[in-house]
């Protein structure tokens, strides 16, 4: 699949030596495409992405994938902030209370094995801004079909390891799976149902702690 380069400035290099091992996914919350469009190319926005697919799967390039773009923010994955410097940025043309339409989602299936195939990135290497930034951001949101991506190998499936909830063992599999960013235990129930059962609501539950396995343990294939 072949974007359409439209550049943007705002960018820089990634730091430390840093290569992408991440996808993250958000969604614009604005007006349409062309909104956002103009925003990720704003110098005084200060924001930018990779990428940016329309409702219609149009795909624009903004930042070249070597460069850091200005998409992530505070935040913290498997351990390691400045999540900018280690990942790919791919916004998506939804206000976040709407379905994704279906010609934005075959253009990100068409997309994104190509990024994972560049830098050897695995279904496990591909989050949402909700992932990273647990309370702060929502992005992708509960609209978001992770479940579809799960099926081609494009994102990690929930697991099917039954437990009693316990807070404690729910945060050691939370944090094995890569959420660590350190926030309440709430917040953090709240991002894992945002990747792995949205809609979910509650206290928590012996359905909210199977998604995750045992630390140590795989998830399924």
């Amino acid at each position: 699949m072949t974007p359409r380069w439209h550049p943007s400035p705002n960018f820089t290099a990634r730091r430390g030596g840093a290569q992408p091992s991440l996808v993250v996914l958000h969604y614009t919350a604005m007006a349409d495409a062309q909104a956002a469009l103009d925003r990720l190319c704003d110098p005084a926005s200060e924001v930018s992405a990779h990428y940016l697919i329309s409702r219609d799967g149009r795909l624009w390039q903004l930042v070249d994938e070597a460069m850091r773009a200005w998409h992530a923010g505070a935040g913290d994955w498997a351990g390691a902030a400045d999540v900018n410097s280690r990942s790919i940025g791919i916004e998506l043309d939804n206000t976040g209370a709407q379905p994704f339409a279906e010609p934005l989602m075959a253009a990100l299936e068409a997309l994104l094995p190509q990024i994972m195939a560049r830098w050897a990135i695995g279904p496990e290497g591909v989050i949402g801004h909700s992932c990273m930034a647990p309370g702060r951001k929502q992005d992708p949101g509960p609209r978001f079909d992770w479940a579809r991506l799960a099926r081609q190998g494009l994102a990690r499936p929930a697991a099917a390891c039954p437990a009693t909830p316990d807070t404690a063992r729910f945060r050691a599999r939370a944090q094995a799976a890569g959420f660590t960013a350190e926030v309440p235990d709430d917040v953090l129930l709240a991002a894992v149902r945002l990747r792995f059962r949205p809609g979910a609501q509650g206290a928590l539950s012996a359905a909210d702690m199977a998604v995750l396995p045992e630390a140590g343990q795989n998830y399924p294939r």
